[in-house]
Parts: structure tokens; C-alpha cells; sequence
């Protein structure tokens, strides 16, 4: 369910397993949608994209054109339209926390699908909006993988180790050694007025692959961990830091703006680095491994405990290799912000459409500024 992220078309194999037991069970070109709340409401809603049948959770509904009838792609659509969703939520029943749609509820959804070819027309032109979105999500992908080697064969090629229990006296001119926490602050002080409403974010909206920080909501309090743009988000509880949750923190207005966030963040400020390194820093496998290995508590809730860190050290370069390596990333950590910004709008278009476009007071042959020959590709993309 987790890689199932609202608002984007296409969902891929996160892992593979024996097939055996019970389970959701789809073909490439099938729709997902969650069945269970709130993932439900928060519409989880995805197009299979693997090339292989795949199997998923029970809490998926799984949607498939009939041959001659339906289209694949626009019944991806179909189900995101309001109506649609709202029937599965109406037929929700079971204890508070855990309910469930009712397949049934659906099946019996009278709707009226339009002829297959002006399905496809306006599958094509939604579609269009999908692909500029997977595009940018692709070169915002491809720049934080470079950003990450970049930062790896800068600062491991001379054989440290960036975090370790005790890193070697042998170190390149200029650079020096000492408590992690003398480069990098742990959970800085941030004053957020309980007053008005602020900025919020939940662990829902930390990635396990990128950088960018999501489903920012407005919220009013101050209750949980505090930070300011350039601050990383490291998520301390199990599964969520095992499956690689980290933010970094560059939505706010301006560095004097503050937000508020789950209790389950440990928030990292650079002293003498910078806010990119300290990112990069966190995603490295020294430092998560030796966050990890701290973790205690309860099984399934298990916490890293914020004492690890004074066990940890760390070797600095020169603030000029630093000033340099900064000059080159930060461009890419700007460039990735405005393309999830980017994508916000395109997806936010697409859903303004989407009602329109299926009900057939808009025509698809209409919509002006969308290259036919991007439509039609975006049906086949993943």
C-alpha cells in the first residue's frame, strides 16, 4: 500500500516474493485502489506498471477494462472521479480505524461509459498531464541519485568512512575529526506560537527515496518536532527509518518562516557543514546503519535513541571543499523542489479536467496546448 502514492498514475514492483497465500493479484495496465481507510480517502489510486503480473495487499481493489469494452487507462480515470470514490467511502463498515469498502457497493455503480475510441481520446488527454509529471518526476529522480554520488566519491573516495565509531587519524590536509555533534545540531530549539495555523507535516509526507516532503498541511498548535527550510527530517521509528524515510525541508517562505511535524522526526541542522551535506549525510548507509543498530523499545515500535549520535564521529573537509561541493548540489536540490511544484499544478489541472472530460461537457478534441502525439504515448508509459 505504501507505494502507492496519491495523485500519481503509475505504481511499480516494490519487491519480489513467492507467490503463495492471500493477497490482491493484478495484470500490467489494471487499476489499484485502496479499500481501506484513510488510505481510501487520500486517494490511493495507481495503474499497475509492472511488466508481469504482481501481486499486492488485501486491502486493494482491483479494476480491469473487459476486452472490446473498456479502455485500461480510462478506467484509471473513471475511478478517480468523485462519484466513484465517494460510493466506496458511503459503504465503508467495520471498527473505527479499519474500515473497509464493500465490493459489492461498487458492482452495482450505475455509470455510462462512452464509446471505446472516445475512451482512449480522453484517456490520451489526461494522460498527457501524467507524462509531463512522470517526466519530472524521472529528472528529479535522476538529479538526487547524482547529488547522492556525487556527495559518495567526494567524500568516501579517500577511504573514510563518513560516520564511524572512531574515524582514522590518517586524514587529507585540512580536514579534522570529532563528535558528530559539534558539525551537526540534533533537534535544534525552534519557538512555533501555538497561536494561528501552521505548516504541518506527518510522517506520510517523508519519502523513502527522495528528498521532496509532501501532503503539507495547515494545522494550528505546536505539539511535535519544529524546523526551519534547510533542516533534514529523519524519521526515527520502525518501519518508517528502515524503509528510508528522510526530508529535506525547503517549502517555507523564507529561512524565518517555521513549520511543525510528527513527533517521530529527528530533525538535523548543520553547525559547520552544510544543510545539503547534512541531507546526504543522512541517507548514507554509515549513518543510518548506526542509527539503526541504536534503536530500542517494544517490537514493532521500536525507537533510535537520540544518544547515539554523541557516540558518533565524523571527519569535516575544509569549508572550502564544502562552499564548492555546495555550489555544484544545491542547484539540484532547488531544481527538484520546483519540479514537485511543478507537478502539484500539472496534477492539479489534470483533476480540474478529469470531471469535465468524463461526463462529456468538454470535449477532448478542445483542450488546446497538449501535443496529440504526447497523449497518445502517455497511455503505454512505465
Amino acid at each position: 500500500m505504501e507505494t502507492v502514492v496519491p495523485g500519481e498514475r503509475w505504481v511499480r514492483p516494490s519487491e519480489w516474493r513467492t507467490v503463495g497465500g492471500s493477497g490482491s493479484k493484478f495484470e500490467p495496465g489494471d487499476t489499484l485502489s485502496a479499500r481501506i481507510t484513510p488510505c481510501l480517502e487520500n486517494g490511493k489510486i495507481a495503474q499497475y506498471a509492472g511488466e508481469q503480473p504482481g501481486l499486492g495487499s488485501t486491502e486493494f481493489f482491483v479494476l480491469r477494462a473487459k476486452p472490446k469494452v473498456a479502455d485500461p487507462l480510462f478506467v484509471y480515470y473513471f475511478a478517480l472521479q468523485t462519484a466513484f470514490r465517494a460510493r466506496a467511502v458511503t459503504s465503508m463498515t467495520g471498527a473505527s480505524g479499519r474500515q473497509r469498502a464493500n465490493a459489492d457497493a461498487l458492482s452495482d455503480f450505475e455509470c455510462t461509459f462512452p464509446s471505446l475510441g472516445r475512451q482512449r481520446l480522453i484517456a490520451a488527454t489526461l494522460g498527457a498531464y501524467d507524462y509531463l509529471a512522470e517526466n519530472n518526476r524521472r529528472r528529479a529522480e535522476i538529479l538526487e541519485a547524482t547529488a547522492r554520488a556525487l556527495h559518495r566519491h567526494q567524500f568516501h573516495a579517500v577511504g573514510l568512512q563518513t560516520v564511524t565509531s572512531g574515524v582514522s587519524s590518517d586524514l587529507p590536509l585540512g580536514w579534522k575529526s570529532s563528535s558528530l555533534r559539534n558539525f551537526v545540531e540534533i533537534n535544534p530549539k525552534v519557538v512555533v506560537s501555538r497561536d494561528g495555523e501552521k505548516p504541518f507535516v506527518s510522517m506520510a509526507g517523508l519519502s523513502n527515496d527522495s528528498m521532496i516532503v509532501s501532503d503539507i498541511e495547515l494545522r494550528a498548535g505546536n505539539s511535535g518536532s519544529k524546523f526551519r527550510n534547510g533542516d533534514t527530517l529523519f524519521a526515527r521509528i520502525t518501519p518508517c527509518l528502515e524503509n528510508g524515510k528522510t526530508g529535506f525541508v525547503q517549502f517555507l517562505s523564507d529561512s524565518r518562516s517555521v513549520a511543525f511535524g510528527s513527533t517521530e522526526f529527528i530533525v538535523l541542522r548543520s553547525k559547520t557543514l552544510t544543510p545539503e551535506f547534512v541531507y546526504l549525510l543522512a541517507r548514507s548507509d554509515e549513518f543510518r546503519s548506526a542509527a539503526i543498530k541504536s534503536m530500542s523499545g517494544a517490537s514493532g515500535r521500536q525507537r533510535v535513541q537520540e544518544q547515539c549520535f554523541d557516540t558518533m564521529s565524523m571527519a569535516q573537509p575544509p569549508a572550502e571543499v564544502l562552499s564548492q561541493f555546495s555550489e555544484v548540489v544545491r542547484p539540484m536540490f532547488r531544481l527538484i523542489h520546483q519540479l514537485h511544484l511543478q507537478n502539484l499544478n500539472v496534477r492539479t489541472i489534470r483533476d480540474l479536467l478529469l470531471p469535465s472530460l468524463l461526463s462529456g461537457q468538454l470535449s477532448p478534441t478542445r483542450v488546446e496546448g497538449i501535443p496529440v502525439a504526447m497523449a497518445q504515448a502517455s497511455t503505454s508509459l512505465g
